[in-house]
């Protein structure tokens, strides 16, 4: 089966994006964990929450995918940034435990020309003084495009903080087709090449889900523009040879793609139709 879902709006509740994944026959969502532009988490209702484990306990949904806020950057030469990044994951930790054995992503952040290594320094220093021994969910690093200072473009940096993060077994990767397109990995022409050198590198082992999204921008061009699928520079034929990947085969998709609801069943649609089971 292709478990397929797409970004959801928390804000009418968790049960509500649940009926919406299955109105457009998506068999898992992706939501941000609080304000994707602030810091501000909405209150969690007891009740919501249990209403969406038994809905997709029945409905045999994929693993969930929870999304830190934008603002969280780990890697800021402002001491305030960092520290909201620590008490925002922190607290989003904990929240993920409500709905357990799902999934954290955030973007590993900016240095602010601070460099490379100062940043991922910050990184593993705020991932080793939150994650926990008891927690059930796996925090996964972003591929990221590599626009300005941006931490996270290259596998070796990915890998590197994985390596340094005590509680390894907590942590993995979210595969973004825009961003690693993006940043010169030609998952066009190359993607058996692509996903041998990750998993050179870092191991598929730690991929745990996939944002699924076409480029409005050409190859390595470093931009991050998401575009629908299809319409962009990655097309409709390497983004089929993805998701019929054996390697990637049972792995949650997530699209990000410039769409309302309607565009993203019909996206849906069309990707379940272009599947090989």
């Amino acid at each position: 089966m292709l478990n397929i879902g797409c970004h959801l709006s928390v804000s009418k509740g968790f049960e509500h994006m649940g009926k919406e994944a299955l109105d457009i026959n998506a068999n898992t969502f992706q939501f941000f964990t609080r304000n994707p532009r602030g810091g501000k988490a909405k209150a969690i209702d007891a009740e919501d929450v249990t209403a969406l484990l038994k809905l997709t306990k029945e409905n045999n949904f994929a693993q969930l995918l929870g999304h830190a806020p934008y603002t969280l950057n780990a890697c800021s030469a402002d001491e305030n940034t960092r520290e909201f990044a620590v008490q925002a994951m922190e607290d989003d930790l904990k929240r993920m435990e409500l709905i357990p054995g799902n999934l954290y992503n955030f973007h590993p952040g900016s240095h602010v020309k601070q460099g490379i290594e100062v940043g991922i320094n910050y990184i593993v220093a705020m991932l080793n003084s939150i994650l926990k021994p008891e927690q059930t969910t796996k925090v996964l690093l972003e591929t990221m495009a590599g626009k300005g200072t941006e931490v996270g473009s290259r596998f070796e940096e990915l890998k590197e903080i994985l390596d340094r993060v005590k509680l390894s077994d907590k942590m993995g990767v979210c595969l973004d087709t825009c961003h690693v397109y993006d940043a010169g990995y030609d998952i066009v022409n190359d993607l058996d090449g692509v996903l041998d050198k990750f998993d050179k590198i870092i191991g598929l082992n730690k991929l745990y889900a996939i944002h699924l999204n076409d480029s409005k921008n050409p190859f390595s061009s470093h931009k991050d523009r998401h575009e629908k699928i299809g319409e962009g520079s990655i097309g409709i034929e390497a983004i089929t040879r993805i998701i019929n990947h054996p390697k990637l085969k049972g792995i949650p998709f997530f699209l990000e793609t410039p769409n309302e609801l309607p565009g993203y069943a019909e996206e849906i649609k069309l990707l379940r139709s272009l599947y090989e089971e």
